[in-house]
């Protein structure tokens, strides 16, 4: 069963398809809201549609790691560090690296 909350949000979506804040507040709603294969579809579009929204991988690879997909987690990371290169965001760079690091003791960074 949607929420108030994801009604308000898919509705905010239909109106801006390519909003990258909005994709993600949705996938974070599906997964508040425990429905872990929207959230991951959600999530996985996103870094498809728009690569360079950094926020996203964390939080994939997060879900990936409850989800048991520790490998497919990894690789997120790391395409993820990848782009905060890229992009120059030293925060979630390192947000990432920790969360790899947590998973995977090879330092291939």
């Amino acid at each position: 069963m949607a929420s108030e909350r994801l009604e308000k949000l898919l509705g905010f979506l239909k109106a801006d398809p390519k909003s990258s804040f909005v994709r993600f507040a949705v996938a974070k709603e599906y997964e508040s809201l425990g429905d872990e294969q929207q959230a991951l579809d959600y999530y996985l579009n996103l870094t498809k549609d728009i690569p360079e929204y950094t926020g996203t991988y964390y939080h994939l690879g997060k879900l990936q790691e409850r989800l048991g997909q520790y490998d497919q987690a990894i690789a997120t990371y790391k395409q993820g560090m990848v782009i905060c290169k890229e992009q120059g965001d030293k925060h979630a760079y390192s947000e990432l690296a920790g969360a790899k690091l947590e998973i995977d003791d090879e330092d291939d960074f």
